[in-house]
């Protein structure tokens, strides 16, 4: 055993760190900013802020959340060994493939959300906020189950 961190760390802790900042920035979002926000701002003013502190979350999840999380993710799963095939195994494979389900979801519901608050339909925004939060915190769920690669 060494004591150093070695790259298989680095590229888990890159994944971690990904993960936490998306599911953390959901949650900061949800629970401190957007309540604030409805009772310090005009509705005006509320509005503007909160399409923009969208907007910002949008571009970020896309430049960077996403590209890191695909990229980490693939590295360690072909670290791991992971095939398609391999996705249908008890244990690590279908907890892997429910994962990346939920994550995929996650995602559609996220950009789906994205378009819906564009389009002024903020009941659809708000419910498809909700899946997207819930649903990575599945995601998180479903990562502690999986032995670290």
């Amino acid at each position: 055993m060494t004591d150093t961190v070695g790259w298989w760390s680095l590229v888990r802790f890159l994944h971690v760190a990904g993960a936490a900042l998306w599911v953390g920035g959901q949650l900061a979002l949800s629970l401190v900013i957007l309540p604030l926000a409805r009772r310090m701002l005009t509705p005006e003013a509320k509005d503007r802020f909160v399409t923009q502190a969208g907007r910002r979350f949008g571009m970020l999840t896309g430049a960077v959340f996403l590209p890191v999380q695909l990229t980490t993710g693939w590295a360690m799963a072909w670290h791991k060994g992971v095939t398609w095939a391999s996705l249908a195994d008890p244990g690590y494979g279908r907890t892997l493939a429910a994962k990346l389900g939920l994550f995929a979801v996650v995602m559609l519901a996220a950009a789906g959300h994205g378009i819906a608050q564009s389009k002024g339909r903020a009941d659809l925004a708000r419910s498809l906020a909700v899946v997207s939060l819930v649903g990575s915190l599945g995601v998180v769920l479903l990562a502690t189950a999986l032995p670290a690669t």
